[in-house]
């Protein structure tokens, strides 16, 4: 059985309490663990932002903002567990060890952040590497990586393949503050660039983009690896 690593990005899975996608994705990763080991880590989205926001306001430092930030995606993470019932381990890993050993139960593993200053990107990645997945999937709030910003530039271009290096060009020197919301930080760049994993970024904001891209092979977004081609689809 081949594995896969997902960072689920909290602005997707839940943009807010009152809207979220959280019966979807438990659709789909019931789905896609029937034939791959699957792994999640779950970003904190817009409640993550609004907690920090209000730390910030009451003049608190940028460490203690980033753990409330974790704490936030330890939520998001414990909902999706419960809608996933019995296909998850029940119960939130808090490091990549711990997320090992739950994954002895062959359930679909669950977790958030980490350590602060970190982005759930960034653990996914390690995570990855930790578990020698086959592939490391990025559902975030775009359709795949851009030359530019598309929210700002209408000229930006989407990516259908891009190397390691190509993708480290383009996100630079990201910002660390709590709460930064980037298609991806240079950490997990760095991650990416040694485990030699291959990364496929997804629009999550449409849950049935993952088991189209790595059941049935059908890719709507960018894959980021060391040669050109999609080998790796469908695992």
């Amino acid at each position: 059985m081949k594995s896969l690593v997902i960072s689920l990005g909290g602005s997707v899975l839940v943009p807010n309490l009152s809207e979220n996608r959280i019966l979807e994705y438990a659709a789909v990763l019931r789905q896609v663990s029937e034939k791959h080991r699957t792994y999640v880590v779950v970003g904190g989205g817009g409640e993550a932002r609004r907690y920090i926001d209000a730390m910030r306001n009451l003049g608190v430092d940028e460490g203690t903002c980033d753990e409330i930030g974790i704490l936030v995606t330890r939520l998001n993470a414990t909902l999706l567990i419960a809608a996933l019932g019995d296909s998850a381990y029940p119960g939130v890993a808090e490091d990549q060890k711990t997320a090992l050993e739950y994954a002895v139960s062959g359930r679909i593993v669950v977790m958030g952040g980490v350590t602060p200053a970190q982005t759930t990107d960034a653990v996914a990645a390690v995570l990855a590497e930790r578990t020698r997945a086959d592939i490391l999937v990025n559902l975030t709030s775009v359709d795949g990586i851009y030359s530019a910003d598309p929210k700002t530039d209408s000229s930006a271009t989407r990516y259908t393949h891009l190397t390691p290096e190509r993708l480290a060009e383009i996100v630079g020197e990201s910002s660390l503050n709590a709460g930064s919301n980037t298609v991806m930080d240079e950490i997990a760049v760095k991650i990416i660039q040694r485990s030699g994993i291959p990364l496929i970024v997804l629009d999550g904001r449409k849950p049935e983009n993952l088991p189209n891209a790595i059941i049935s092979g059908r890719l709507n977004g960018t894959i980021v690896s060391s040669d050109n081609n999609t080998k790796y689809l469908p695992l």
